[in-house]
C-alpha cells in the first residue's frame, strides 16, 4: 500500500504537468482521470491509518470493510457527487454470492432527479465494478438483474480471518477512540420491592453495559434509586413509633413492603400522622442526623433485598440515587433562572422546552424540588462532572416524553451539543401476562421478582428432572445447570424480544428446548463443547492446530459457517447503534443452526461402524466447531448468561 502511495501521488503531479504544458487531448478526460486517482490516493492512505491504528487482534467487520471498497468504487466513479447511498448486505441465498451491494438503483434516482440524467442502475454498477480498488476480500463480482452487485469472498480470506479468531480469542471490532458511557438501569424505589417491572431495565441495561465493556469502552452503571422524597416522611414517623429505641438498637424490620403500606394507611387516615410525615420531610432534608440515621436505616434493609436480585442475576451497579443529586438542585433552579428560562404558574417555577407540551416544573409551589429537578441535576452531573460521551437511560416507554424534554431542557440550556454527545432513551415496552394483559399474580397484585427467580429455579429444575439430567450429572452439576437454565432462559425471553414491543412472559415457552430459547442454545453449545472432549482433542492440541492447520471451506456447509461466524463483528456494530440486542439473539440461533446443518453434513470425527473406534479426526472442522463455541461463549457473556460444560 505504501508503494502504491507513492506510485499514485507521482502520477498525480504528472497529470497535473502534462495539463500545465498545453497538451490537452480532452480536459475532461483528464480531470477525470486525475480524480479518480485522488479519491484511490486518499482511500489507500485512510486504509493505511486505520490498519495502523487497528490492534492487530481485532476482529475485522466484512460488512464495514466492503463498505469502505465500495465507497471508495462510487466516489471514484462519481467524484462529483455529494453523500452517495452506500447499501451493502449480506446476500440471502448463495446464488447471489456472500454480500450484496445495492447503491446503483439508489444513484440512479438521485442522477435523475438532481441532473435529470436517465441512467440505468447495470450501467451505474457497471462503472463502479470498474472502479473498484485492489483489496484482499474479493474474489469476485457479479452484476445481477436491474443493477445488484453480487460479490463473492474469497476463501483464503475468511480462512485467515477464523484462524486469527482460534488464535487470538474473540476479539471486538475496531471502534475508534475510546468513550466514557453512562448508563442509568435497574432504578426500584427504596422501601418498595423490586417487582417484574424492574426485570426488563436491569436485564437490559447490564447487556447494554457488557456490550460497551467488550468494546473498550469506560462504562459507568448507575443506579438512580428513588432514595428521596416526601414518602421517607412518614416511614421515618412510623419507624419513631413501632421501633422508639431505632438510634441504639437497629430495627428488626424484616418485611419492608408490609411496613411501608402501614405507614402509607396512617399518612391517609390519620391528620395527626400527617403533620408529623411531613415535619420529618423538613428535617430529614436539613441533614438532622437522627433523621439521617433513620433514612439510612430504611435504605439499608431495601439494598439488601434488592442485592439479593442482583446477585441471582449477575448484576453489577453503582448506586447513585436521587440523595446524591439533591445539593445540586438549587443550583441547577438558579442555573435557569438566570439564563431566563424559568416563568412562575401559580407559585411554581417552570420551564417550557420548545416543541414539547408539558413544561418541566423545577421549584413547587412550597419551595420542594420535583423529579424534573432531579433528572436535571443527574442529566448535568453525568455530561458536566463525568465527560459522559454516551448517556444511556433504559427506563421503560411510559417515560418517553418526559426523558425527551429534560435531554431538550440540557440541551438549550448548553450542556451538551447532541452531534458531539449522544444522550438515547434505550425505551421498553411491558411484561405481559399470557392472557397478554399487565404481568400480575392471580389477586391482582404486581409479581415480586424474587418470587419469580425462585419460581424459575422450581421449573428449570422440574425440566432438568423430566429428562433424566439428575441421573447423570452429580450433584453440584445439576445446580449449575438448574441456575444457568432458570437466570439465562429468563434472560434470554426478555433480551430475545425487539425493546421497544410488550412481551408474553411464559416459562413454558423460555424452557422449551426447541426454538430460539436460552434452553436449546445452551444444550447446542454444551454438544458442541463435547464433539472435541470425546475425541480425545484437549485444548492444547486445539490451539496447536489453530496455528498450523489451514481452514478448509471447501464443503458449502463448511463455507457457510465459516462466513456465518466472521459475521459477529457487524452484529455488535448494529447494535452499538441502535442499542436492540434481540439482533445478537438471532444471530446466535441462526449460528447455532447453521452449525447444526454443517454438523450433519460433514463429519469432525469418523468412526469405525463396528466397533465405534475413532478412525480419523478432521481437525480443520473440529477448529470451526471451537470457533463456533468461542463466538456463542462471547455472545452468552453480552447477553449475562452463563453456560455449562455439561447438561
Amino acid at each position: 500500500q505504501e508503494n502504491e502511495i507513492k506510485l499514485l501521488s507521482a502520477e498525480i503531479e504528472r497529470l497535473k504537468n502534462f495539463g500545465s504544458l498545453g497538451v490537452s487531448p480532452s480536459l475532461e478526460g483528464l480531470r477525470d482521470e486525475n480524480a479518480k486517482l485522488k479519491y484511490r490516493l486518499n482511500f489507500l492512505k485512510k486504509s493505511l491509518q486505520e490498519e495502523r491504528s487497528k490492534s492487530t487482534k481485532s476482529m475485522i467487520n466484512i460488512n464495514s470493510c466492503l463498505q469502505e471498497i465500495f465507497g471508495a468504487a462510487i466516489q471514484a466513479a462519481y467524484p462529483d457527487l455529494e453523500n452517495p447511498p452506500l447499501v451493502v448486505t449480506p446476500s440471502q441465498q448463495p446464488k447471489f454470492g456472500d454480500y450484496q451491494c445495492n447503491s446503483a438503483m439508489g444513484i440512479s434516482q438521485i442522477l435523475l432527479k438532481t441532473r435529470e440524467q436517465k441512467v440505468s442502475p447495470r450501467e451505474i454498477a457497471e462503472r463502479i465494478v470498474k472502479n473498484i480498488p485492489a483489496n484482499e476480500c474479493i474474489e469476485k463480482v457479479e452484476i445481477a438483474g436491474p443493477g445488484f452487485i453480487n460479490v463473492h469472498l474469497r476463501k483464503d480470506f475468511v480462512s485467515k480471518q477464523l484462524s486469527s479468531l482460534l488464535i487470538n480469542g474473540v476479539q471486538p471490532p475496531a471502534i475508534g477512540k475510546r468513550k466514557k458511557v453512562v448508563v442509568d438501569f435497574s432504578s426500584p424505589n427504596i422501601a418498595k420491592e423490586m417487582h417484574v417491572g424492574h426485570l426488563r431495565s436491569t436485564i437490559i441495561g447490564e447487556s447494554m453495559c457488557r456490550l460497551f465493556e467488550f468494546v473498550g469502552y469506560d462504562v459507568l452503571r448507575l443506579n438512580h434509586l428513588g432514595d428521596w422524597g416526601t414518602q421517607f416522611g412518614m416511614l421515618i414517623a412510623h419507624l419513631q413509633d413501632k421501633f422508639p429505641d431505632y438510634l441504639s438498637v437497629s430495627p428488626p424490620i424484616g418485611d419492608l413492603q408490609a411496613f411501608y403500606k402501614e405507614s402509607k394507611q396512617r399518612f391517609d387516615t390519620e391528620e395527626e400522622f400527617k403533620k408529623r410525615a411531613y415535619q420529618c420531610v423538613v428535617l430529614l432534608q436539613s441533614k438532622n442526623p437522627d433523621f439521617i440515621k433513620a433514612w439510612n436505616l430504611i435504605c439499608d434493609v431495601s439494598r439488601r433485598e434488592f442485592q439479593k436480585i442482583y446477585n441471582c442475576l449477575d448484576i453489577t451497579i453503582i448506586e447513585r440515587g436521587e440523595s446524591f443529586y439533591h445539593e445540586m438542585m438549587k443550583d441547577i433552579v438558579k442555573e435557569f433562572e438566570d439564563k431566563g428560562f424559568v416563568q412562575v404558574d401559580d407559585g411554581r417555577k417552570v420551564v417550557f422546552v420548545p416543541g414539547f407540551p408539558v413544561p418541566l416544573t423545577i421549584m413547587k409551589s412550597d419551595g420542594g424540588y420535583t423529579y424534573d429537578t432531579s433528572d436535571l441535576a443527574a442529566l448535568k452531573h453525568r455530561l458536566c462532572e463525568e465527560k459522559g460521551d454516551i448517556l444511556i437511560y433504559v427506563v421503560d416507554s411510559g417515560q418517553s416524553v418526559h426523558l425527551q424534554t429534560v435531554f431538550a431542557a440540557g440541551q438549550m440550556i448548553g450542556w451538551y451539543d447532541p452531534k458531539v454527545t449522544r444522550v438515547a432513551h434505550a425505551a421498553f415496552g411491558v411484561v405481559l401476562g399470557e392472557d397478554k394483559k399487565k404481568f400480575k399474580t392471580r389477586s391482582g397484585d404486581t409479581v415480586r421478582l424474587i418470587d419469580l427467580l425462585e419460581e424459575g429455579l422450581k421449573r428449570a429444575m422440574d425440566k432438568l428432572k423430566d429428562k433424566e439430567r439428575d441421573k447423570v450429572l452429580t450433584p453440584e452439576e445439576l445446580k449449575a445447570a438448574q441456575t444457568s437454565v432458570a437466570f439465562g432462559c429468563i434472560k434470554y425471553a426478555d433480551l430475545s424480544h425487539n425493546r421497544l414491543n410488550d412481551y408474553v412472559f411464559s416459562f413454558d415457552k423460555m424452557l422449551d428446548d426447541r426454538g430460539n430459547t436460552a434452553a436449546y442454545l445452551l444444550y447446542a453449545f454444551t454438544r458442541i463443547r463435547a464433539i472435541a472432549r470425546l475425541a480425545n482433542i484437549d485444548e492444547q492440541m486445539l490451539r496447536k492446530a489453530a496455528r498450523e492447520e489451514v481452514l478448509v471451506l471447501d464443503h458449502e456447509k463448511e463455507w457457510k459457517l465459516g462466513k456465518c461466524i466472521l459475521r459477529f463483528p457487524e452484529i455488535l456494530q448494529k447494535i452499538l447503534e441502535d442499542l436492540l440486542l434481540h439482533t445478537l439473539c438471532d444471530y446466535l440461533y441462526e449460528l447455532a443452526t447453521t452449525f447444526t446443518e454443517f454438523y450433519d453434513s460433514c463429519y469432525c470425527v469418523e468412526k469405525d461402524r463396528q466397533t465405534g473406534q475413532i478412525v480419523k479426526v478432521n481437525m480443520w472442522r473440529l477448529l470451526l466447531c471451537e470457533a463456533t463455541a468461542t463466538v456463542m461463549a462471547k455472545g452468552f457473556d453480552i447477553l449475562g448468561i452463563k453456560p455449562v460444560q455439561r447438561m
